[in-house]
């Protein structure tokens, strides 16, 4: 099952990879979402990392933080579930922090949320409202060895 969600994620994702310019761009440019999407995107990526990294415990998690909504709201999604979120750099040489990545694309009136460790990567896209957002997909598992 995870297979085909997999497939028809990426066949998504490939399908708007199209371009009419002559040359293509390699960067892409941040979606900016209201405080009540970026909380409701956040909490639910959140809740799912943590279903895949395990309880926080002693766990820190390491991210960049870019002064987004959508950054503001993950870093606090997470420090509800319990993690240490380090987001100045600066890490206790007796630490070893989980580094993730993340990110927010628009298409088709849709957002791509992406969160991402050196050991998993999790997607789905939402449908923002003005009261928030909603999974409108199946979240997407990658388990890296």
């Amino acid at each position: 099952m995870r297979t085909i969600t997999l497939l028809i994620l990426m066949a998504a994702l490939a399908s708007g990879c199209q371009s009419t310019s002559e040359f293509m761009t390699t960067s892409s440019i941040p979606v900016a979402i209201t405080g009540p999407a970026a909380g409701a995107i956040a909490g639910d990526m959140a809740s799912r990392l943590a279903e895949q990294i395990g309880p926080a415990g002693r766990k820190s998690i390491k991210m960049e933080n870019d002064q987004s909504e959508y950054a503001m709201a993950l870093e606090a999604a997470l420090k509800g579930w319990g993690y240490t979120v380090i987001t100045d750099g600066k890490v206790a040489k007796d630490q070893k922090p989980i580094e993730i990545s993340y990110s927010l694309d628009g298409f088709d009136g849709q957002l791509f949320a992406h969160l991402g460790t050196p050991t998993v990567a999790l997607g789905r896209t939402y449908v923002v409202t003005s009261t928030g957002a909603t999974p409108s997909s199946p979240l997407s598992v990658m388990q890296r060895n």
